[in-house]
């Protein structure tokens, strides 16, 4: 399911770019293009991978496993509604809130072992879902409070930005980074077990903000640098040979941060209404997203494509998914940036990383098809 997840997300991502070029589509059609069809089945995807593994415990069961599927259908239906301007994307909203419930039920049970402490990534995990729950609730909430539409609209947009997606993103980046370097960084747990009430308050203020008191957002974003500036700090110590490298997953992945940094002030900018919403979710997705994704992808596909034993294979193919990496991230980064401000040439460059990084992907995913174990030394 994860390899074909990962394939929804890039043809999504693709679509998000190419689309509004040939036709006249909503900014929410494309945007949830990226987002709900594309990052939350495969966050999910992720999660139900990573969760296992953090606590130690059995593959999920069959009732969790469908999670993903449900979250995609979910995704779909939004993309459709705005794409026909019709209302069923409140429908899909409660259909993905009835899985981010079960799912948030699941992470519960494995955390509740008493001989076996939890990482603290899992409860990072937790804060991630539940603040796409509120997100999701405050779609059934416009239905209810019409006249709070643009309000619960913000809050919508900025819970599941900062709150699912960056909560996710950031632990699962301090669990990633190393592994992609393959050295250990001995403060990671504890950053993750402290700095979580700071990450998920800073969300809360800034999507506070961006719905009824601005002042709020600015707050947040101040409470959120917290966390960003201990782990960039961590990791120009540890790891800067690694991330300033033009090809790997590790550029790629520090590309990310930079990027969600940048997409933290342009969620603050539009929380005091001097950016529009459109541009802040471009700089979100293309500076932040993609180099996320694409970084991580180089990294895990070929765990996910062939489970197991590491052979010559998976890091043959690591090295086809990560050449240029860096270069991929920085491109990403300039045209998320350059989208952000207004300037839709920036999407040229984030159209030219992704254009290498599908073509990257069909090479790797060629190999899939020889015999296992043929060249694999």
């Amino acid at each position: 399911m994860l390899i074909a997840l990962v394939v929804i997300a890039v043809l999504s991502f693709a679509a998000a770019i190419t689309l509004p070029w040939a036709f006249p589509l909503l900014p929410a059609t494309h945007i949830h293009l990226a987002l709900a069809m594309g990052v939350m089945p495969l966050i999910f995807g992720a999660m139900m991978h990573f969760v296992p593994v953090l606590t130690r415990s059995k593959s999920p069961s069959g009732r969790i496993q469908p999670v993903p599927a449900f979250m995609l259908s979910s995704g779909t239906l939004a993309v459709y509604s705005f794409a026909a301007a019709s209302g069923i994307y409140y429908f899909a909203a409660l259909l993905a809130l009835a899985a981010a419930a079960a799912f948030s039920g699941w992470i519960l049970r494995r955390t509740a072992n008493p001989l076996n402490k939890p990482h603290p990534c899992l409860y990072w995990y937790l804060a991630a879902v539940a603040c796409l729950m509120l997100a999701l609730a405050a779609v059934a909430a416009m239905a209810l409070w019409p006249e709070q539409r643009q309000a619960l609209k913000n809050l919508h947009s900025h819970l599941n930005a900062l709150g699912f997606v960056g909560l996710t993103a950031i632990a699962t980046l301090q669990v990633l980074l190393p592994t992609v370097v393959g050295r250990f960084d001995p403060q990671a747990a504890t950053r993750l077990r402290g700095d979580l009430k700071w990450a998920l308050g800073g969300t809360l203020l800034v999507a506070s903000g961006a719905a009824w008191l601005k002042p709020l957002s600015w707050l947040g974003a101040l409470i959120w640098a917290v966390p960003l500036a201990r782990m960039g700090k961590a990791w120009l110590a540890l790891y800067p040979s690694e991330i300033w490298r033009f090809h790997g997953a590790a550029p790629s992945l520090a590309a990310a941060l930079a990027g969600f940094v940048a997409a933290l002030l342009f969620g603050v900018l539009h929380g005091g209404g001097m950016l529009g919403a459109t541009g802040t979710a471009h700089a979100f997705i293309f500076a932040f997203l993609f180099p996320l994704v694409t970084g991580a992808v180089s990294q895990l596909f070929p765990v996910w494509a062939r489970p197991g034993p590491q052979t010559a294979w998976h890091a043959k193919t690591r090295l086809k998914l990560g050449w240029g990496g860096g270069l991929r991230g920085a491109l990403f980064f300039a045209g998320g940036i350059l989208l952000g401000l207004g300037w839709r040439g920036g999407l040229l460059l984030a159209m030219a990383a992704l254009i290498a990084f599908v073509a990257q992907l069909a090479f790797a995913a060629s190999g899939l098809f020889a015999r296992p174990g043929a060249g694999d030394g």
